[in-house]
């Protein structure tokens, strides 16, 4: 008598389950899969205000509370072996019995939604790094979190599907992946605005613009509108510069050239952001939150020729990163 007689199968352990997922997903990677596990440290599956706000989202709906501890165990013992986001829907594979696969359709937000959501933050956004580091205001939080006129979507915006024989719609595969977007948007929480079909960096630009609606050039919101341009744009600004201003040109002192790699604050240049950055083995992404800059910032310097005028805040923390190793650097990564 085998186990199809009596309706349930025999209990596979864990590691068993996750060795056999691993040499599918090798075979799917050689075939050209861009496999992306989801990887969680200790018993917090979120531990940013994104990761953290997404996981809050989906357990204040009494649909889900049934479902969602399995899910819980799942995602934190590593069966969630390929997670990947994409506009309107999300795709992964799970180790269970078998090697399932999941796929999670979001509808994206309405335009109306969306442009309520930048009409109440307009003018309360810092900069682009503030929005993905979840440093926002108690008003701007209430704002992109609300349960029914916020980013996340609603149950009835969401499909769920899954190729497991278990007949509840949200089976504990399902749940594994919902759980592995809160911990997947600790490291990337722009995948939530992807996911959702709408671009995050209107919430900056829909702030310079606010900023600049009211006519007030000193203060704070001068500050707000240089530094929204220094992270839309890609740039960086000295204390003290003002856009479209020029400091006038010093005369170099002839004397001899000091080594253009990463060894002096002074000669910052392109070549040497590109040249740590590969020492660290980073993407640019990555390396943007290490230096606590934003992503186009990093892709300009290291396409610019000779030495870069960085922000006193910004050499501070190149100064420090170029002392580490890529052990180090990655630790500072994982654990800001």
């Amino acid at each position: 008598m085998g186990w199809y007689d009596w309706g349930w199968r025999p209990y596979v352990p864990v590691a068993v389950r996750r060795a056999r997922a691993r040499k599918k997903l090798e075979k799917l990677r050689k075939k050209g899969l861009d496999v992306q596990p989801v990887e969680i440290e200790g018993r917090r599956i979120a531990r940013t205000f994104w990761g953290e706000a997404w996981c809050d989202h989906l357990e204040s709906f009494s649909d889900y509370e049934n479902r969602l501890p399995r899910g819980r165990t799942y995602v934190r013992n590593g069966s969630v072996c390929h997670l990947d986001i994409a506009r309107g829907e999300i795709n992964a594979m799970v180790s269970g019995s078998e090697l399932y696969k999941v796929k999670v359709s979001v509808k994206t937000l309405a335009r109306k939604k969306w442009k309520d959501v930048r009409d109440r933050c307009a003018g309360q956004i810092g900069s682009l790094i503030e929005l993905l580091q979840g440093r926002l205001s108690g008003n701007v939080m209430r704002v992109v979190t609300d349960r029914n006129k916020g980013l996340f979507p609603l149950p009835g915006e969401i499909v769920l599907a899954c190729n497991c024989p278990d007949w509840a719609v949200m089976c504990k595969h399902v749940a594994a992946v919902l759980y592995g977007v809160g911990a997947r948007l600790d490291e990337k929480p722009e995948l939530l605005f992807l996911l959702r079909g709408v671009d995050h960096e209107e919430l900056i630009s829909a702030g310079a613009g606010a900023a600049a609606a009211t006519g007030k050039a000193g203060g704070g919101r001068r500050r707000i509108a240089e530094d929204a341009l220094a992270d839309v744009f890609g740039i960086e600004m000295s204390e003290g510069e003002t856009p479209g201003a020029r400091r006038p040109a010093k005369r170099r002192k002839a004397g001899r050239k000091k080594p253009a790699r990463y060894a002096s604050i002074d000669s910052v240049t392109g070549r040497a952001v590109a040249g740590l950055r590969a020492k660290f083995g980073m993407s640019r992404s990555e390396f943007a939150r290490l230096l606590g800059v934003s992503v186009p910032c990093i892709g300009n310097w290291e396409k610019k020729r000779g030495r870069l005028n960085l922000q006193p805040r910004t050499r501070e923390a190149w100064n420090a990163a170029k002392g580490l190793t890529k052990r180090k650097a990655r630790r500072m990564l994982d654990n800001p």
